[in-house]
């Protein structure tokens, strides 16, 4: 039976919302630069042979680096660094950080050598098609190489973001990734432009430039750390009790991230098969969709887990209850139009964004189309992001470890029953419907863990949503053909065409559904007021 709940969000929305829209300030930084990134490289390589091999090699370390840098290590690290800075003293406190440090600088440099050395095995097993194109797997193996380092920097930043979490500084951890992004930019173009007069290919600049970006994001958090107190003290003990139990925290999580990382090589694998540059239109469209998932789902993640939690320990249900369903209310209220600006302005987006230099029109309808199937995932996917901080509140972390895995099922099979139709747009489609099957499964666990669920006051707000946005899409629809000229004209219009659709859309947007009623929006909106007020 559905809990019963006010007609009133939860107490928390307000606090809720103000802290995502500081976490989603630096998230929206660091994804305006990386779009930026992903736009020089459409630029200078457009979607074919020399991107591809750059987005297969950037995978591989990346198939790592959530399982040792900003995943499974992240959690498990506050969760006892935490408790040592709550119960053990300062000594002990950075004495276990330091001894974290020095094992995961030699684990990982011993896990690099061994990547580097069997880069060519690791390239056959993620894209063996590209043996069909004369250089391709030599050169995904050359930028495997350079780039296979970038693994220790982010697992160093991720501890020390840890650290510095865990001391109530959020802001500069967050930005930290805009730093990575500056320094693959700066760095990388000068060296993609110097490489070429050497005899190096291009592309390997931009390599380089990814690791200069890694170092900048660890090295750009260390005054922050030397001001909150922050001593190395280093050491190497396998015995120490605090390493022992991050390992075992990381186990658990590990196996969940690992089936994301399985489902990230079953979808590589496929798309390699498809035409060329399929690997590369997938890769600029999920980007697109990446930006709205971190403002939105990651943000607000991030601001709610710390009420969860409380509600949690204090054995507060309701309270529980009303947090996590406000918060889906809220999620729902950015996503959802989302999903149709994304679908209707996907071609005007990618145009504006990605079509110069080698990036061509053919690249802009094929990217265009990507973006259209990853759209309709994006409430699922921000969704799940606010679902899973509260299994971690509650204790139950095997449920996501086993909705990833029945991901990893269904992701093979809807592929295989769709490429041959689809093509690049099976892969899209198939991680769009695995996350809403993600969505669903954990939703049904999470009812019958709270008891029960306010599903009629999480209707009435999707309705109001729902009815928000069928309104927001009709004005599209008419606004679009008389926009044609500034979207197809030089960039300057089209930037002047997709902002007049996106703020007119959005106005829209906002009327209807204050005019229905959204209690959520009424309680940002006063937010809003009385941060100008005391202005």
């Amino acid at each position: 039976m559905a809990a019963k709940m006010t007609t009133k969000p939860s107490s928390s929305t307000g606090r809720i919302a103000r802290s995502a829209g500081a976490v989603s300030g630096a998230v929206m930084c660091s994804r305006v630069l990386g779009l930026v990134r992903e736009q020089i490289f459409a630029g200078l390589f457009g979607a074919g042979y020399a991107y591809d091999a750059f987005v297969v090699a950037f995978r591989i370390p990346n198939l790592l680096r959530d399982l040792f840098g900003e995943g499974a290590l992240s959690a498990a690290f506050v969760t006892v660094f935490s408790d040592y800075d709550t119960n053990r003293g300062s000594e002990a406190t950075w004495r276990l950080a330091g001894n974290v440090l020095v094992f995961l600088t030699i684990l990982l440099s011993i896990i690099t050598l061994i990547g580097t050395y069997y880069a060519g095995t690791i390239v056959n097993l993620l894209a063996p098609d590209y043996r069909l194109v004369a250089g391709k797997t030599e050169l995904t193996i050359m930028l495997t190489r350079i780039m296979f380092p970038f693994l220790i920097f982010v697992a160093l930043s991720a501890v020390v973001m840890g650290i510095l979490n865990t001391r109530d500084r959020f802001f500069i951890p967050a930005l930290s990734s805009s730093f990575f992004n500056l320094g693959s930019i700066i760095g990388g173009v000068s060296l993609a432009l110097l490489f070429p007069r050497i005899g190096q290919p291009a592309i390997a600049g931009m390599a380089w430039g990814t690791l200069i970006g890694g170092l900048l994001q660890l090295l750009m958090q260390l005054p922050t750390l030397f001001r909150v107190g922050f001593r190395f003290l280093p050491s190497l003990s396998l015995r120490d009790p605090g390493l022992r139990r991050i390992l075992v925290l990381m186990l658990p999580a590990t196996i969940g991230l690992s089936a994301t990382q399985i489902n990230i090589f079953v979808n590589t694998n496929f798309a390699a098969s498809c035409p060329q540059g399929s690997v590369s239109w997938l890769n600029y469209a999920f980007r697109m969709v990446q930006l709205p998932i971190g403002v939105f789902g990651v943000a607000f993640s991030i601001a709610a887990m710390p009420v969860l939690a409380k509600h949690a320990a204090t054995k507060d249900m309701d309270g529980l209850r009303q947090t996590f369903t406000s918060s889906l209310v809220m999620v729902f209220s950015l996503t959802i139009p989302a999903t149709a600006g994304l679908v209707l302005l996907a071609e005007p987006i990618i145009r504006l964004i990605f079509q110069h230099g080698a990036f061509t029109a053919l690249d802009t309808v094929r990217t265009a189309e990507a973006l259209t199937f990853y759209a309709y995932g994006l409430f699922a996917y921000s969704s799940v992001k606010i679902m899973v901080p509260v299994f971690y509140a509650l204790g139950s972390t095997r449920y996501p470890v086993i909705a990833s895995f029945m991901a990893v099922a269904a992701n093979v099979v809807i592929i295989s029953l769709t490429i041959a139709t689809f093509q690049h747009r099976a892969i899209a489609l198939s991680t769009s419907c695995t996350m809403a099957m993600n969505f669903l499964f954990l939703g049904a666990v999470l009812y019958r863990k709270l008891s029960g669920l306010p599903l009629g006051y999480l209707a009435r707000g999707t309705i109001k949503i729902l009815l928000a946005t069928g309104a927001m899409s009709l004005l599209l629809k008419f606004l679009l053909p008389l926009l044609s000229g500034w979207l197809h004209g030089p960039v300057l219009l089209q930037l002047a065409g997709v902002f007049t659709a996106i703020a007119t859309a959005a106005g829209a947007y906002g009327l209807v559904l204050h005019a229905l009623g959204l209690p959520e929006l009424t309680v940002i909106t006063s937010k809003v007021a009385q941060r100008f007020s005391r202005s």
